[in-house]
């Protein structure tokens, strides 16, 4: 199969290199931009709206997103994905931008009466993503909202999910309170306001002001507003999680996969990511807290998410010999493992760091350059 894919390349921010899509096999849908490919996939429960980037690479898995609630591909993951150091990640796989449904650039707002589907329906519409491309596998990267969609996705498809990083996600569902305060809110803020006090920390809104009212401008007008306010009631409705750490409940169910939680230390879902953390199986899971980092880590500090992408990726047996150069890291245990240089699926490697005087390993790294 060709490649193709777009990138920035070394000391020239705009190079785009792009090779033909001669494979009848793959269906090229409409092209965007080079390395681009924008399809409408049928689902159980409605389209969905994916942006292909690059070709299939053998047996290995796609990268699959799912943006935040507030957002879509383009807003959550632009600058990571355009990101210099990110390319020596996506000329190896094929990247899969998914949008929640009508949050996608363009999008015709749903007529009245439309019934949003629930979290667990838009988790049940991922496996015709991955059939209708062919993907055997993938490694799913979720922000906010999306991280909890995926999670909800590789407890019931697990077969399908081969890692994930998982960034400011809260397995919680909300309460009354909850709801009535977001009720209030959104009595007293507009759409873009409250969302973005969902985005980004108390301290972000008062000091980042150039961020934030670049977030808020693209949010108002990017995203469809009646859709966007049906994803996020449909957020602020949401159930628990349903998963406990191996061990602490009879017939406890837990993320089988490698994860990476990923937040930063002034994120509205710092409290959540812990949480989360706490309930996850503490072999297979890596929780990354990153210094100078607000709510949307991928886009103040690419850089250091890039890094840790690497050595997850290491830990699961790609990308070996992939530099790490940025990144600070206090860890006892070696994460590499073979590499997969035949695109065959590795053996998921065991995070092995003792946890002192618990008799449990753990993984936590935490960034402070």
């Amino acid at each position: 199969m060709p490649e193709c894919w777009d990138g920035v390349g070394e000391g020239n921010a705009g190079a785009v290199k792009l090779a033909g899509l001669g494979d009848s096999s793959w269906s090229p849908g409409h092209l965007l931009s080079p390395g681009h490919q924008e399809h409408d996939i049928e689902t159980p429960y409605g389209l969905l709206h994916v942006v292909i980037r690059g070709s299939p690479k053998g047996n290995r898995p796609a990268i699959l997103t799912y943006h935040d609630v507030g957002l879509n591909h383009k807003l959550c993951f632009n600058t990571f994905f355009n990101f210099e150091d990110m390319q020596e990640i996506t000329k190896h796989f094929v990247v899969c931008h998914v949008d929640a449904p009508g949050q996608q650039v363009g999008a015709s707002q749903f007529p009245q009466g439309y019934q949003f589907p629930s979290m667990e329906q838009l988790a049940a519409m991922l496996p015709s993503v991955v059939q209708h491309f062919g993907f055997k596998y993938v490694i799913g990267i979720g922000v906010g909202a999306g991280a909890y969609v995926l999670a909800k996705f590789a407890l019931i498809f697990p077969d399908l999910v081969e890692g994930l990083v998982l960034v400011n996600i809260d397995p919680n569902g909300k309460g009354w309170i909850d709801w009535a305060a977001t009720k209030l809110s959104g009595l007293t803020s507009t759409l873009p306001d409250t969302v973005l006090s969902h985005l980004f920390s108390q301290e972000e809104l008062v000091n980042n002001t150039e961020l934030v009212q670049s977030y808020r401008q693209q949010i108002g007008n990017v995203v469809n507003q009646a859709n966007l306010q049906l994803f996020w009631n449909l957020y602020n409705s949401r159930r628990d999680l349903d998963i406990n750490r191996p061990g602490t409940v009879p017939n406890a169910k837990t993320l089988r996969c490698p994860v990476m939680l990923v937040v930063g230390d002034n994120a509205p879902a710092e409290d959540g990511v812990v949480e989360c953390n706490s309930k996850l199986d503490p072999t297979t899971t890596t929780f990354l807290k990153m210094a100078d980092s607000g709510g949307l880590p991928q886009v103040t500090q690419p850089g250091k998410l890039t890094e840790a992408f690497k050595y997850f990726l290491q830990g699961m047996g790609y990308m070996p010999s992939a530099s790490m150069t940025r990144l600070a890291r206090s860890r006892t245990a070696s994460l590499t493992s073979a590499s997969s240089v035949d695109g065959s699926r590795p053996q998921a490697c065991t995070h092995s760091e003792s946890s002192e005087g618990l008799g449990q390993v753990n993984h936590t790294m935490e960034v402070s350059c």
